[in-house]
């Protein structure tokens, strides 16, 4: 049934006989329940989301759609992702230039997940040998955790929209950036029923250990009032822990340090903490903390890093300055939970902006990038069209940047079209479509336009939410796209491209101001906390990002004077955002996903035909449909068109001109394509056939070079053949004359022997010596000139053989560099081994010693070759870790099925290490190994099994072991008969339990020592390290065993378990049974903050 259903409907909704709403829902839904959930439109792709796994992304599928063509394999987001790689490199229509996908849609209707799909893909075609795209695909889950929360409509729903670019140089990418839009950050503090806090405050309670909970002040989650006292079922608390140690992970893989990161985690822990801060107000009408809030107030001032009484004041009193002099005003008790609840949705503002901010640093393109220019793809993954039973200001928010990608959508397909038609004179029949630019101009225009009338009630301290619907009704009481609220409520309805949604105006005027105490502010600045310092030292841009920097800190004097409302509002700021993203995405190519929920029950294989009808049309798919069927989607000019296809013509200098374009369109067989005035008309399909046409000739140009390079070749082998030939002959000639020469001589002195041994003289006279002349006697009186010397010429030496010179020697003037070039590749190659020596004994040498001593998996600098050597015939899995000689890091090298496999084991700047394509970060080597004991490496997913021990047939490269001792364990280390006498796996072994030596001493030459003496001198130097290392070890093994256990806490980490159990004790009272206890065994402390927490707890008893 599914099969002939799929063979009978087109993938391409653009190649439908009858075009109507009937037959496109019809098609669609076959292929939706034959699980076909992607559908084109010419070159717009539609997805369904399927709420269940199909087997369309495996590592198989991924390769298929590479440097593919559109009609050859199934609709794909696969190939849009292949399709905007090709046209950023200018492989297919036009030249190299910037793309943008754009994913739209409701809200859970897909869009999250295939921005991790395209990602996913992007990073395929563009692989290297580069970590960073590993850190690339890490984002998202990171960024998930904290910006994503669960709604009514979607389990992973975005609170915060996201535009991804990835930068690339040629076809590899060098770097990437976030920009983030509109966290809906009153989800901290207050969620509808049915719905959940961000992710990552449930991750928290389910990964980290009890022990954590305790470092960080967390007790039981049902604690808490901002996750409205719930929490989940036992199989989501699984899959919670699952995703938190992943989130770890991609901390990890980005770069985050782990002071970082444990500070991020402390100050979610006191949002959630001042959450429970509860008021009371006193005889005197001044608010007071309730007794059972104190531990809260006490906990979240300690995990903040500030002062309990100055957050105290805080809360319940805001400080004016009038005229130099300083008025206290008291809040009430609602003020005071306003103000609480303010500081926890800034807090956790802040620290969403810091973690893209910080993204965006550690994945920026490195420095050397900036002189050149970096193409760009980026994707846009916004929060969709949303419209629950109540809907507030983040709603009407989300909603305008809706209508702002719909027109943008419209712009491209619909109206730059057809305006175009227009222009260059081309027959059409106008496709009607539903505009929105009047209701964009109903939110945007200036001065009566939604935000405009808001931002003016904002600024005004007596305007109330009242107020500012009053003008709404007053301002837009005959516009057709806003309806007055009949209710006395504060309610007021516009109505959508995507239908009428009613905005309860409550609270508006609060959040777009988005203010907090100035106070508050000044006291977080001077927090002891870094990073809460840092968030609140840095400033926001008119889109609303965070920029940190360091500054002085503010002195509580000066801040009380902030005017918070001097800022831009949140409105301004997002209106601004919008208008930075629409300039980016006009002036790149765009290529549109438009995904679509089937059902707003989450369930597979059931398509509800009203709700995805309704969607069909507010989006426009019908006359998206039919424009990409009769219309040309791609309109290139006239030179655009010849520079890019004029090689077609086979002929140089093709001028830029219509009659060009339509020599080279001869020559093709494409038909339906219109010429205007200035430019070409083609359908979307045109383009893959011109690439087919330039692939046919770069195959083409592939025979001819291979041809004549093949040609080229064969006539320096003839040459150098002849020449080889010539030479032989030459040689042979020369041979042949020498033998005759050997030969004469040997006759010469065959008749002389003859002649003498008969005593016969010789007819010729012998020639006789030229007599030696002596030189004269220099004359004694002669005063010798030392300065006047007559110049004697220089007796020359008799030349050695080796430097001879021959006809094939060059000048002194042109002497030959190859050997200077050789030297100076050496030098470097000794340079480089000395950095890394260098690089591993001032930051390695102490994390790489277990039980005083190195591994027996680690090898120390030896070469590829030696260590292919030592894995020769070891077992499968067998495995060693080396120091390479060329660069800062190890290589693992281990037995594989059919040969030896190398990896480059990278060390983050964070102190993490991973191994390079993989996507998980260890904190040490003995981590790493024991993880890829169980998990198989990629691609051939093969695991660890036995590491490779020191012995060996041959000494290998130890050398730089020597005369750097590791601080070893002084009973196992002994001198005597055993050391003198070790074997040859001993004493590898014991040299490779040193550091390094220096890099002078690697070059030194050794004297020629007799044996006797050379024993009798190692055996010196063996007691002296011993006598040292004893020295060492007796002074420095207490500290290395604390280092081994170091780890990071809180600033105030005895301040936080006194609040808690303050806070535990109380529930106790009440009855309430604690799931973790005071008691319970926590890490130890460093010395400073084990006094700390006895002093506090001595002054808890007092």
């Amino acid at each position: 049934m599914c099969s002939a259903a799929s063979s009978a409907d087109p993938a391409d909704l653009a190649t439908l006989s009858q075009l109507d709403e009937t037959t496109l829902l019809d098609v669609l839904s076959r292929r939706f329940h034959c699980d076909q959930i992607y559908s084109y439109i010419g070159d717009i792709l539609v997805a369904i989301n399927p709420f269940k796994y199909l087997p369309l992304y495996e590592k198989s599928e991924s390769e298929k759609y590479k440097s593919c063509s559109k009609d050859s394999l199934p609709p794909h987001i696969y190939a849009v992702a292949d399709r905007a790689y090709r046209s950023m490199l200018g492989r297919l229509a036009t030249g190299p230039k910037n793309q943008c996908i754009v994913i739209s849609g409701e809200s859970g209707a897909g869009k999250t997940e295939s921005t991790k799909l395209l990602l996913r893909q992007i990073m395929e075609l563009c692989k290297g040998n580069s970590q960073l795209e590993r850190q690339i695909l890490q984002v998202n889950p990171l960024l998930e955790a904290f910006g994503n929360a669960q709604t009514v409509m979607n389990d992973n729903s975005s609170r915060f929209g996201k535009y991804i670019q990835l930068r690339f140089h040629s076809t590899a990418v060098k770097g990437a950036k976030i920009n983030e839009y509109l966290l809906e950050k009153s989800r901290v503090v207050h969620q509808d029923e049915g719905e959940k806090n961000f992710h990552i405050f449930y991750y928290m309670f389910a990964g980290i250990s009890a022990a954590d909970q305790e470092v960080y002040g967390l007790l039981d989650p049902k604690f808490y009032r901002y996750l409205n006292h719930k929490y989940g079922p036992d199989e989501i608390i699984q899959q919670w822990n699952k995703k938190y140690h992943e989130v770890c992970n991609a901390l990890d893989m980005v770069g985050f340090l782990e002071q970082e990161l444990v500070d991020m985690m402390t100050i979610l822990a006191g949002i959630l903490s001042l959450g429970n801060i509860l008021f009371e107000p006193q005889d005197t009408g001044i608010l007071k903390v309730t007794d059972q809030s104190k531990g809260w107030l006490k906990a979240a001032a300690s995990q903040f890093g500030v002062e309990q009484e100055d957050l105290l004041k805080c809360l319940i009193c805001t400080m004016a300055v009038t005229r130099g002099e300083s008025i206290k005003r008291y809040h009430t008790k609602q003020q005071a939970e306003d103000a609480r609840d303010s500081i926890a949705k800034v807090a956790y503002g802040r620290v969403f902006g810091w973690i893209v901010s910080k993204i965006n640093q550690l994945l920026a393109p490195k420095e050397e990038m900036d002189i050149v220019e970096l193409l760009e793809i980026g994707i846009l993954d916004i929060f969709g069209f949303e419209n629950f039973a109540v809907n507030r200001y983040e709603q009407m928010c989300i909603n305008l940047a809706n209508e702002q990608l719909q027109y943008f959508f419209n712009h491209h397909i619909f109206l730059m079209q057809q305006d175009e038609y227009r222009q260059e004179g081309i027959e059409w029949e106008l496709i009607t479509f539903k505009d929105n630019k009047p209701i964009l101009n109903l939110f945007l225009a200036k001065p009566l336009g939604v935000f405009s009338l808001l931002d003016e009630q904002t600024a005004f301290p007596q305007a109330t939410d009242k107020t500012f619907v009053d003008k709404l009704n007053n301002a837009f009481k005959g516009n057709p796209h806003f309806k007055i609220g009949r209710s006395h409520n504060l309610v007021f309805t516009i109505v959508h491209y995507a239908g009428k949604v009613q905005y309860n105006a409550s609270g508006f005027l609060e959040k777009n101001r988005d203010t907090i105490p100035a106070s508050i502010r000044g006291l977080f600045i001077n927090s002891i906390t870094p990073l809460l310092s840092v968030l609140f030292t840095a400033t926001v841009s008119r889109t609303g990002t965070l920029m940190a920097h360091q500054r002085p800190k503010l002195s509580q004097k000066k801040e009380d004077n902030f005017n918070s409302t001097r800022k831009q509002s949140v409105g301004a700021q997002f209106r601004h955002s919008l208008g930075v993203l629409m300039e980016k995405m006009f002036s790149a190519n765009p290529h549109f996903i438009r995904c679509v929920k089937p059902n707003t029950n989450k369930l597979p294989d059931q398509l509800d035909s009203k709700i995805f009808m309704d969607q069909l049309r507010y989006n426009g798919l019908l006359e998206t449909t039919r424009i990409r069927r009769d219309g040309y989607s791609w309109r290139p000019f006239f030179e655009e068109f010849v520079k890019k296809y004029g090689i077609l013509l086979i002929t140089p200098d093709v001028p830029l001109t219509k009659e060009s374009c339509l020599a080279i369109l001869q020559t093709t067989d494409l038909n339906e394509w219109r010429t205007g005035k200035s430019r070409l008309f083609f359908k979307h399909w045109h383009q893959d056939q011109l690439a087919k046409c330039i692939e046919k000739l770069e195959k083409a140009a592939l025979i001819i070079q291979k041809i004549y390079k093949r040609f080229r070749c064969q006539s320096k082998y003839k040459v150098l053949l002849t020449e080889l030939q010539n030479q032989r002959r030459l040689e042979i000639e020369r041979q042949i004359e020498e033998r005759c020469q050997i030969e004469l001589e040997q006759e010469i002195e065959r008749k002389k022997q003859e002649m003498e041994s008969k005593n016969e003289r010789p007819v010729t006279q012998p020639v006789p010596l030229p007599r030696k002349k002596k030189p004269l006697p220099r004359p004694r009186s002669a005063a010798v000139d030392k300065f006047h010397e007559a110049v004697q010429p220089p007796v020359p030496r008799p030349r050695s053989k080796l430097i001879e010179a021959t006809p094939f020697d060059n000048s002194r003037d042109n002497m030959n560099t190859s050997w200077l070039q050789e030297q100076a590749e050496k030098e470097l190659r000794i340079n480089k081994k000395r950095a890394t020596i260098r690089w591993f004994k001032e930051t390695q040498a102490r994390k790489v010693v277990q039980n005083g001593t190195f591994p027996c998996w680690f090898h120390g600098v030896i070469t590829r070759r030696e260590s292919e050597n030592l894995l020769e015939n070891q077992p499968l899995g067998c495995f060693l870790i080396r120091v390479s000689g060329s660069r800062e890091g190890y290589t693992l090298t281990f037995r594989g099925v059919d040969r030896c496999r190398h990896y480059m084991i990278e060390m983050q700047p964070n102190g993490k290490y991973v191994i390079l394509g993989e996507d998980r970060a260890h904190s040490s080597l003995p981590d790493l190994v024991e993880y890829y004991k169980t998990v198989g490496i990629q691609p051939f997913m093969e695991a660890l099994t036995v590491p490779c021990g020191q012995k060996c047939d041959s000494e290998t490269d130890y050398e730089e072991l020597k005369h750097f001792l590791v601080k070893i364990k002084p009973q196992e280390t002994t001198v005597g008969e055993n050391g003198a006498n070790a074997s040859t796996h001993d004493r590898v072994h014991n040299e490779l339990s040193q550091l390094f030596m220096p890099p002078e001493s690697q070059l030194s030459v050794q004297p020629q020592v007799p044996p006797v003496m050379r024993r009798i001198a190692d055996r010196k130097l063996q007691f002296a390290a011993l006598e040292e290392t004893r020295a060492v070890n007796s002074e420095n093994w207490h500290e290395d065993d604390h280092q081994e256990n170091k780890r990071t806490f809180p600033r105030l980490y005895p301040s936080i378990r006194l609040a808690m159990k303050e806070i535990q004790q109380l529930y106790e009272k009440q009855g309430f049974a604690m799931q973790t206890s005071i008691d319970e065994e926590v890490p130890d402390l460093p010395p400073k903050q084990v006094k700390e927490r006895h002093l506090s707890t001595a002054l808890q008893k007092k």
